[in-house]
């Protein structure tokens, strides 16, 4: 019989496990990554972020007659600023996978709160550390490749490796990095979800025949 159990603990890991997927995938995607210096036009410098060229994993924004215009500069794998992007892209793309697993699974740990006697929520535990790890590389080697023929091309002669020259850091990586440490976080709240739901309060309404079970 399915017991529905809702906690606090066990919702609060379920709608995060769910917010840190989305947060890396938007990051992945977006061409925000690195900003170029705002560049005088018409005597004024822009200064607003919405208005600067900007250049990602496999996307950037640059201007046109004055507009911003967006795309994909990489049509292919091997068409990516680098390798070390290409690297990063591999291990970043590896995490969202699992994080992107576990935020599916964790909808049904509403319902199902272990397979074959073992806890779903410290599977997940497990899995979301192991999708952190593997965000933590892709992060790592993401400043490697500011060295690229791309990169200089678009931040300046001086930039190097860990060294970005003339441009700056944009809201992609800063959410990338968010979502890297929020998917730690799941991962502690996974032990609490499962203590949560298989407390002895739980197991008292269970014997007493309640298919839903709300602790809040």
């Amino acid at each position: 019989m399915c017991h529905v159990i809702v906690t606090c603990r066990s919702m609060l890991w379920t709608l995060l496990s769910i917010v840190v997927a989305f947060a890396e995938l938007v990051a992945f995607m977006s061409p925000e990554w690195l900003l170029r210096a705002p560049l005088p036009e018409n005597g004024v410098t822009q200064t607003k972020v919405s208005d600067r060229e900007s250049l990602g994993l496999y996307s950037r924004c640059y201007r046109i007659k004055g507009e911003i215009s967006c795309g994909i500069y990489a049509r292919a794998f091997g068409e990516v600023a680098s390798k070390f992007w290409q690297a990063a892209m591999l291990f970043l793309a590896a995490g969202m996978l699992v994080l992107g697993c576990v935020a599916c699974i964790s909808v049904f740990t509403l319902c199902f709160q272990s397979i074959k006697k073992k806890s779903i929520f410290n599977i997940c535990g497990l899995l979301q550390a192991i999708g952190g790890l593997l965000l933590i590389v892709g992060l790592m080697l993401y400043p490697t490749g500011w060295g690229s023929e791309k990169v200089v091309s678009f931040c300046g002669v001086e930039a190097s490796p860990f060294r970005p020259a003339g441009c700056s850091l944009g809201w992609a990586f800063y959410t990338a990095i968010g979502g890297t440490l929020g998917t730690f976080l799941c991962s502690v709240l996974s032990a609490q979800a499962e203590i949560a739901t298989s407390s002895d309060k739980v197991q008292e309404e269970i014997e007493e025949g309640k298919s839903l079970i709300c602790l809040l």
